[in-house]
């Protein structure tokens, strides 16, 4: 059965034994149900002890370390370990996650705490710095971040009687926090002489001020203040991990094993000593405690959990067990009970009912234990131990039959024979010792093949072989009991086997990933009944596979909840339960089997969600038994968006040119052209990667994208309105509700998103940060609030936003693979789906982040890739279209049905009031009734039904349909091949937009006297352009190949066309039919031209460096130019039509005389003496400014002349198009610059009579028209122009003073460190007079910890023996002479309807009172002002912020 489907049964897990005792504390409570929540391994549990049920949260992928409850004690915060750790808060009755927070912590959430009223949650990683962040965990939002403690902090606690004050104590120290706005500032805790400074583990915060506190000696610290009052001494006898306050009192526990319960004001009321009572033990430590009411939960360091009811102190009842520290490898199941051993490194042997949930024998041994086995009848059960021995128990009592030690090396697998005669003993020495069972275990044979340690073993059923494994991934066989090695295969072929736990084998490999190290999958088991196995990995994952499992990388359902590895997997007897183990979490995780027939009966019970799948996955194979991709949605995935250099890091570039910079400052430069350039009009719709991207606007316009701009297209009157504000290409474009905004996503390093205005064209937001190297996918909200947006980074990052703040609200990562469309829930805001490559998903946001749930689709098919989604007219409905030509019909998150709805993939669907209209590739677009149950119509795109008045031509019939829209009693469609058009309900079809098709533009020619012009493409069109005001496609030709350049005839009649594969054409300029051809090249022909006059001379370059001359009459190819190192990159011949200037790729400007070809040596002097019939050559001296500072970096690609000879228009690799006077000499021309083209701009004609300026983009395939404007036309508008990128003195330059205060350096200072830390009181919380006390601090603050004065002496020695004793005061600041002038601006105000004046100097502020002349001083900043302003809002009044050199910035009230 070579079948690599995943199974269809699966596993639901149903018990963990064990609790996370080890390196945590107080992560065990009761909940409001009266529930207990602690975690284990990656799981959070809830327990009912009046049910005896467990609940899981599975919402963590890696071990969780900390948890925190919230005061209504029905959430839960819990923290992870991970290089991206995050903190889920959850609901401890549904299990259902409530919130993620995350991006900020790294390492790992080593304490949690919620404030009184919940709304608050502060963490504490494990990062170097200990960082303290202080979340609105609801929103998911930061409010505030500082760096912890130099070292570890063990617990941190809001103060619940102080708002904003929380404390945090660790290794040597304690700290006590206020937050204020978004800062949070500490002070340490002041040990003095009352205790020894030391490491504090635990704390608990009181009213008035006081803290409570626990230190590694046993003794309790008791702080008022930031000061240590007073200590109890020997609370414990050793540290104490945990104090839990509530109303009665406090309860704390320790090292030593007792549990005390103290009253409000930590008198003592009770002890509890857990070693002394029934089930306590030497060396029983307790890590957690929490009191409420008459009951106590206890957790221990070994993973037990006790229940204490107080008046019964001397019985607790034990809860959970579980191993303890130490691996745990061992694991054997009973051949005829629902029991199951395990043996860990603890050096316990404990036996589990499977039916109870419950240990039932527990037994230590001498040694760590390593593996396990229990005999055929279920009497004995043999344990190996690492020190190379092995133990044989009686099952019944525990009691030892026998103890062999034959090997040094630890015994890693055993196991009885079917039979029960004989146990196979596998050591790490590389071989297999066979003991008889009734001759009291006496060596009765050795197996000694192997080369390397022995890792699984299998009987055949006869008990007469035997295979194993070995750390080489050999696998060998032996007869038994001999141990002679069997290599015979035919005698090998009809073994049958009792069992199968071996990873290597051919009915195993498809348990391998296509590349995989051999050792990472720890055990397996087959349950050859139901035909599945299960897997157990190193990366802490359970898996379920068919059985057998023949072909490499079969697919298989993956189930998370163990952290680390896991060590071995073992079915029950019965098949019913699945028995796995975690190495490091040391917890057994009990799964139920849920087969085939009864998963119909529990569809209706949604998959646990969590952050991480953990329902099935795809494997890693090449999945040979998915269809194969549509060939242009396959094109459209392997488009990179990557570029090489992005426009974001032009000023890095440039300021790696610096010395260059410095050369050219110092030189006159020509100025920029007075003339300017505006864009006009945009032929193109991007279609070939994109969809869903075309939509009218309120007022019947219409918006779409090409290249870098969002177009506002007016159809009524053919005009254009353009919003420039993205600087590379667009792919996406989503439309407001209202229909009145757009929001954009472009390409770029740190990509953005642009929210504007399709009326005043005016950007309302923009939205960065979040998405690397571009935005696929954007959607708005129905209220409009939201948006949604898909980056093209590797994970596919989702994120949604707060658009008009520019918040990011929720991110996750989405899908190794591209996704296609996001769509936000228009009932539910907080809902959105996501589909693409094999993907659909179903997401919800929570806090900071978003919880996804993969599509169920039950036994209706395989998941299919999903190109369009919309969602119907109830919440739970929606609809996706796939690359099969299927609509899938959703309910909640299972695929109910699905319809035939084109040939080929659906590539977009719109939803109406009434039904849904959807647009395929195969170029028909349908409407449906609400259900999708009917077809009501269908519209071909044909070039016959184009109404008779439409301007342009259709490329082809039925071209594949990218993007739909309806409105204003029309449906709008957008094409692959770059087409706009309108169809009418009643059949016919307007074409309203048109361009280039996938493929890169280079051919652009225009007439020499009509506003015409033609270009040539890689798409295999050549295409004739109308540039008067009905701005259409006149005509259009399909190439056998597709095309680089083009060149009309001096007399207009002809048009040559150079192809890609070396031939050339002449056609009809108006028919475009075929007048002649050639071809003498194999390469690309980069550039052609007729020579001036009557074009008797055509001259043809190719890439591969010859430039040939054909006489056009006679057809003949009459001279040849050779002499060039490299491709010919651009071509001018002069007036006579004698000259030929040509330049090369490697930067050469050659010429040759016509017609046959010969080299000339010009003179830089003479060339410009020559009149040229045309100017597109980017080298020479006349156009040496034109190269941009970054010159290696990029390429001037294009360049053209105006026929007046002054103005030089020019394209670059960068997307600019450029205006430069001409002749640009010197270097580094300054210009006039603008941007529209995404990526390089290929080239740059102006028409006949200079009114148009024409430029084609290479990859983003438009055609772009503008309007030539002179100087002193020019009316304010946006994004005009920007100058150039050098400004030097002479421009202009600067103001003495302001050159001086520009160059002033803030950051070299002696002491750039800060010298007194911040504090400060609130400033409406300051006293108006300060007392005595609090003057002997600094004025207005409270003393700080660390002061730039020694330490006052106790007592003061005078030698005055006459005067009195009197303290000595600090001093008080009373006048400050001196204004900051110098380098401010702005920072002398008055307030108070102008009785006072404030100002700053040094790192003083200063209120001057003009009628006393006194002033006052705010002193909270460390380090010089450099600015002031005061809140002119009557709310806000006397409100003054101020900002200082260093990190922080002070608000003030005066």
């Amino acid at each position: 059965m070579a079948d690599r489907s995943a199974p269809s049964c699966h596993l639901r897990l149903e018990w963990v034994y064990g609790y996370r005792g080890h390196q945590c504390r107080n992560n065990l409570y009761y909940t409001a149900a009266k529930e207990i929540v602690y975690f284990v391994a990656g799981v959070g549990v809830v327990y009912s002890p009046r049910e005896h049920r467990q609940k899981f949260y599975l919402g963590h992928q890696d071990d969780i370390i900390s948890l925190a409850l919230h005061p209504e004690r029905v959430l839960v915060a819990t923290g992870q370990v991970g290089k991206e750790p995050y903190i889920c808060v959850w609901d401890s009755y549904t299990v259902q996650t409530v919130s993620v927070l995350k991006d900020v912590h790294t390492h790992g959430i080593a304490c949690l705490a919620f404030d009184l009223d919940g709304q608050r949650l502060v963490s504490v990683g494990l990062d170097s710095k200990n960082t303290v962040c202080v979340w609105d965990w609801r929103k998911g939002k930061l409010l505030s971040m500082a760096p912890g403690h130099t070292d570890r902090i063990f617990d941190i606690s809001w103060d619940l009687y102080q708002p904003n004050k929380l404390v945090s104590c660790g290794v040597k120290h304690i700290k006590f926090w206020s937050l204020c706005g978004n800062s949070l500032t500490p002070k340490r805790g002041v040990f003095g002489k009352t205790g020894d400074l030391q490491t504090i583990l635990c704390l608990a915060c009181a009213r008035d001020e006081v803290t409570y506190s626990g230190a590694l000696n046993g003794d309790i610290y008791v702080w008022k203040g930031i000061n240590l009052v007073r200590t109890i001494q020997g609370a414990h006898a050793a540290g104490i991990f945990s104090m839990n306050a509530c109303e009665e009192g406090f309860a704390t526990g320790g090292r030593d094993g007792c549990v005390r319960l103290w009253d409000l004001n930590f008198k003592p009321i009770t002890v509890i000593d857990l070693r002394e009572t029934d089930q306590g033990y030497k060396g029983l430590s307790v890590r957690s405690v929490c009191w409420r009411g008459d009951h106590i939960l206890v957790g221990t360091q070994d993973s037990e959990i006790f229940e204490i009811v107080v008046h019964e102190r001397n019985k607790p009842f034990l809860i959970m067990q579980g191993h303890c520290e130490g691996e745990l490898w061992a694991l054997a199941v009973h051949p005829t009970k629902p029991l199951a051993m395990t043996g860990s490194d603890d050096r316990s042997v404990r036996i589990w009912s499977l039916i109870d949930h419950a240990l039932i024998a527990r037994c230590n041994m001498e040694e760590p234990i390593r593996c396990a086995a229990v005999s055929t009848d279920g009497i004995h059960l043999a344990l190996g131990m690492k020190d190379g021995s092995f133990t044989v128990l009686r099952v019944r009592d525990m009691t030892e039959v026998v103890h062999i030690k034959d090997r040094k090396e630890a015994i890693h697998e055993l196991k009885y024979s079917p039979d029960g005669n004989f146990l196979a003993v596998g050591s790490n020495d590389s071989s297999v010792d066979v003991y008889g069972v009734v001759q009291r275990y006496k060596k009765v044979g050795e197996c000694v093949g192997s080369l390397s340690f022995i890792t699984h073993m299998d009987w055949s059923s006869d008990s007469k072989y035997l295979q194993t494994n070995d750390g080489n991934g050999k696998r060998l066989f032996y007869r038994m009991p001999s141990g002679k090695e069997v290599t015979n295969k035919e005698e090998l072929k009809g073994i049958q086997w009792a069992s199968w736990t071996c990873v290597s084998g051919v009915e195993v490999n498809g348990i391998w990933p296509k590349y995989s190290d051999i050792n990472d999958i720890n055990s397996v088991d087959a349950n050859f009944i139901g035909q599945v196995m299960v897997t157990a990995d190193d990366y802490g994952i359970v898996k379920l596979f068919r059985y057998p499992c023949l072909r490499k990388g079969a697919k298989f359902k993956k189930y998370l909840g163990h952290s680390a590895h896991v060590t071995n997997v073992r079915w029950s007897h019965d098949h019913q339960w699945v028995v796995s183990i975690g190495g490091a979490d040391h917890s057994v995780f009990q799964w139920k089997f849920v087969p085939d027939r009864k998963l119909k009966d529990t569809l209706h019970i949604a998959p646990q969600e969590s952050l991480v799948d953990s329902n099935s996955d795809e494997s890693d194979s090449d999945q040979s038994d998915v269809p194969e991709l549509d060939s242009e949605i396959e094109q459209e995935t392997q488009i990179t968006y990557r570029r090489q250099v992005y426009k974001e890091d032009l000023p890095q570039l440039k300021e790696q040119c610096k010395e260059k910079r410095k050369s050219a400052a110092s030189k006159r430069r020509e100025r920029a052209p007075g003339n300017s350039i505006r864009l006009h009009f945009v032929h193109g719709y991007r279609g070939y990667d994109c969809r869903s991207n075309l939509f009218y606007t309120q007022t019947g316009e219409i918006v779409y994208h090409v290249a870098a701009v969002g177009v506002v297209y007016n159809r009524q009157q053919n005009t254009q309105r353009f919003y420039l504000g993205h600087d590379d290409d667009i792919l996406c474009l989503a439309i407001h509700p209202l229909k009145d905004y757009v929001a954009t996503g472009q390409v770029g390093r740190d990509s953005s998103i642009h929210i504007w205005d399709t009326e005043t064209i005016k950007p309302l937001s923009v939205l960065k940060g979040y998405h690397q190297y571009g935005v696929c996918a954007v959607d708005f909200s129905a209220d409009g609030k939201r948006l949604a947006s898909v980056g093209i980074d590797d994970n596919h990052t989702i994120v949604l936003w707060d658009w008009k703040k520019g918040e990011k609200l929720s991110a996750v990562r989405g899908s190794k693979d591209k996704i296609f469309v996001v769509k936000i829930n228009p009932y539910m805001p907080d809902k959105l789906i996501t589909v693409g490559i094999k993907h659909m998903k179903f997401w919800r946001r929570a806090g900071g982040g978003l919880i996804g749930r993969k599509g169920c689709i039950g036994a209706l098919g395989r998941t299919d890739t999903m190109m369009c989604a919309v969602y119907g007219w109830t919440e739970e409905m929606a609809f996706s279209g796939t690359s099969t030509g299927d609509v899938c019909i959703w309910r909640d998150v299972f695929l109910i049905k699905t319809v035939k709805a084109h040939d080929g993939p659906v590539f977009s669907m719109h939803a109406l009031e009434k039904g849904f209209v959807t647009g395929g590739k195969d170029g028909v677009v349908a409407l449906w009734d609400d259900t999708f149950e009917r077809c009501l119509k269908t519209y071909a795109i044909k070039r016959a039904a184009l109404a008779p008045g439409s301007k342009g031509l259709l490329l082809e019939d039925n071209p594949s349909i990218r993007a739909i829209s309806l409105g204003h009693g029309h449906i709008l469609v957008g094409t692959k091949n770059g087409e706009i058009l309108e169809v009418d309900k009643s059949g016919p079809i307007t074409l309203l937009v048109q361009g280039h098709m996938e493929g890169e533009v280079w051919g652009l020619a225009t007439h020499p006297h009509l506003p015409i012009c033609a270009t040539v493409s890689d798409d295999k069109t050549l295409r004739i352009w109308d540039l008067s005001p009905s701005h259409c496609m006149l005509a259009v030709r399909k190439l056998k190949k597709g095309g680089r350049c083009c060149c009309f005839s001096p007399d207009g009649k002809a048009l040559a066309v150079g192809l890609n594969d070396g031939s050339f054409l002449i056609v009809n300029a108006d028919t475009l039919e075929d007048l002649v051809s050639f071809q003498h090249r194999k390469d690309v022909i980069s550039e052609i031209r007729f020579s001036p006059g009557t074009g008797k001379y055509l001259a043809v370059a190719s890439c591969d460096n010859f430039v040939d001359i054909y006489n056009v009459m006679s057809s003949k190819r009459v001279g040849i130019c050779k002499g060039a190192s490299s491709y010919i990159t651009h071509m001018d011949w002069d007036i006579r039509g004698k000259l030929l200037q040509v330049n090369t790729g490697a930067k050469e400007q050659l010429f040759f005389e016509a017609p046959r070809g010969k080299k000339q040596i010009i003179p830089s002097l003479e060339v410009e003496k020559i009149g040229w019939a045309s100017w597109t050559s980017v080298l020479g001296s006349c156009c040496e400014g034109i190269w941009p500072i970054i010159g290696e970096v990029t390429d001037v690609t294009a360049s053209c002349l105006t026929s007046d000879s002054k103005v030089l228009a020019t394209g670059d690799d960068f997307g600019f198009v450029k205006l430069f006077r001409y002749p640009a000499k010197g270097k580094f021309g300054k210009f006039k610059r603008y941007v529209a083209h995404s990526t390089h701009v290929t080239n740059v004609r102006w028409t006949y009579d200079d009114s148009l300026l024409v430029t084609v983009g290479g990859a983003d395939t438009s055609l772009m028209l503008w309007t030539y404007e002179m100087e002193g036309h020019r009316d304010s508008r946006q994004c005009d122009s920007e100058e150039s990128d050098l400004d030097s003195e002479e421009d202009g330059g600067y103001d003495s003073d302001v050159t001086r205060e520009n160059e002033i350096n803030y950051t070299i200072k002696a002491l750039s460190t800060n010298i007194r830390p911040m504090f400060g009181i609130k400033p409406h919380l300051q006293q108006k007079e300060p007392t005595l006390d609090e003057r002997q601090g600094v004025v207005r603050g409270s003393r700080p910890p660390v002061s730039r004065a020694l330490p006052q002496p106790e007592k003061l020695q005078t030698n005055n023996v006459g005067k009195k004793k009197r303290p000595i005061e600090d001093l008080i600041l009373e006048l400050v002479f001196g204004y900051r002038g110098k380098d401010c601006r702005n920072n002398v105000h008055y307030l108070n309807d102008g009785a006072d004046v404030i100002y700053h100097t040094a790192s003083i502020g200063i209120l001057y009172n003009v009628a006393t002349g006194s002033q006052s001083f705010y002193q909270e900043h460390n380090d010089d002002i450099l600015c002031l302003t005061v809140n002119q809002h009557p709310k806000f009044i006397n409100i003054v912020a101020t900002g200082q050199e260093t990190q922080q910035i002070c608000q003030v009230l005066l």
